[in-house]
């Protein structure tokens, strides 16, 4: 069970400071968003670049960006651990994902909230994580869309039907009172952004959001 803090809800003019407060987390989750893709433009390779100067954490890197198969792995180059690219924006997704794997990246495939998984499961040993999106993509804050639990328990089925370890992440509306049912659903790896950054202490809210996990019987 891993918490990601996205940045995208931090002070991005304080980038390192903020980092920093976050120690507990078990990696830096970055957004990476073209105004094409979604309707938002936000931080590209020089803020990934600047942020792998600033930090040990592991990079989680969700590209939210038309020709996938063009960037994906620039993010790679730049020191991604992950790479996350959409499904619905990738042209070959498996040769995508197995030249991210080349390069010593973690493949992950990210779903749009009305992407099914059916039409990509025999293609799921070809990744490392799947992001089952649960907001649309495209803003940090917006509600938590219920329905996605049972996508979420449907790519875990799967996973276990074809004998995979394969990580489920989940991104959108992830605070207390959402992260048990995504967990008992088969999540195991959860990026928070307004939850965390807009605590009072960020770092507290990671170690509240991991003894949420710690505790089963209260799923």
């Amino acid at each position: 069970m891993k918490i990601m803090p996205s940045i995208l809800t931090a002070d991005l003019a304080r980038i390192a400071d903020e980092i920093a407060r976050i120690p507990s987390a078990d990696a830096v989750h970055i957004d990476v968003m073209d105004n094409h893709f979604v309707p938002n433009l936000t931080m590209g390779l020089p803020v990934v670049e600047a942020v792998r100067a600033v930090t040990d954490k592991p990079l989680d890197v969700h590209l939210m960006i038309e020709d996938a198969d063009r960037w994906a792995l620039d993010y790679a180059a730049a020191g991604a651990e992950t790479v996350t690219f959409h499904i619905e924006a990738a042209q070959a997704p498996v040769r995508l994902a197995r030249e991210l794997r080349k390069q010593g990246a973690r493949a992950s495939m990210a779903l749009r909230p009305a992407t099914s998984i059916e039409p990509y499961a025999d293609l799921l040993a070809e990744f490392d994580q799947v992001l089952v999106m649960t907001v649309e993509p495209g803003f940090g804050g917006q509600p938590f869309i219920e329905a996605m639990l049972a996508k979420i328990a449907r790519v875990r089925q799967l996973a276990d039907q074809l004998g995979i370890e394969l990580d489920i992440q989940v991104d959108g509306g992830v605070s207390l009172q959402t992260i048990g049912r995504c967990a008992e659903a088969g999540a195991n790896v959860f990026v928070a952004g307004v939850a965390v950054f807009q605590a009072d202490d960020p770092d507290e809210m990671v170690r509240e959001l991991k003894g949420m996990l710690s505790r089963p019987a209260q799923l």
